[in-house]
C-alpha cells in the first residue's frame, strides 16, 4: 500500500467514526426532545388538562418525573374490540387527583357492559 492509500483509509475511518458519534448524539437529543415535547399534567390546571384530552381525543401525557399515561376522551379511541373506558386520574397544578380523561381497559366479560 502506498502512503496516499493509507492516509485516505485513515481519513475515511476518522470521518466514519465522527459520523457515528454525531448520529449517536442526535439519537439522544431526539429522544430527549420527544420526552420534553410530551405535555405534563402537572403543568396544567385540572380543567386545562381535561380540555386538552377532549380537544385531541387521545393524548399521551407525562404524569410524573418518569411516568406517563394515555388519556382518551371516549371509547371510540380504544383499539381493542371489546374495550371499555374507566376514569383516569392524574395530578395537575391545582388538583392532586384530577379526572383528566379515560383509560381503555379490556372488558372482563365481553357479553356484558362491565
Amino acid at each position: 500500500m502506498t502512503v496516499q492509500t493509507i492516509r485516505a483509509i485513515r481519513t475515511v475511518s476518522q470521518a466514519f467514526a465522527l459520523a457515528c458519534v454525531f448520529a449517536g448524539l442526535n439519537l439522544v437529543t431526539s429522544s430527549e426532545v420527544a420526552a420534553q415535547a410530551r405535555p405534563d399534567t402537572r403543568n396544567y390546571t385540572c380543567e386545562q388538562a381535561q380540555a386538552l384530552v377532549k380537544q385531541r381525543g387521545q393524548i399521551v401525557m407525562n404524569t410524573g418525573p418518569s411516568t406517563f399515561d394515555r388519556f382518551v376522551a371516549n371509547g371510540s379511541y380504544c383499539v381493542e374490540p371489546h374495550a371499555v373506558t374507566r376514569a383516569l386520574f392524574a395530578p395537575t397544578k391545582d388538583v392532586k387527583q384530577c379526572n383528566v380523561g379515560r383509560r381503555c381497559v379490556e372488558r372482563v366479560n365481553p357479553r356484558s357492559n362491565r
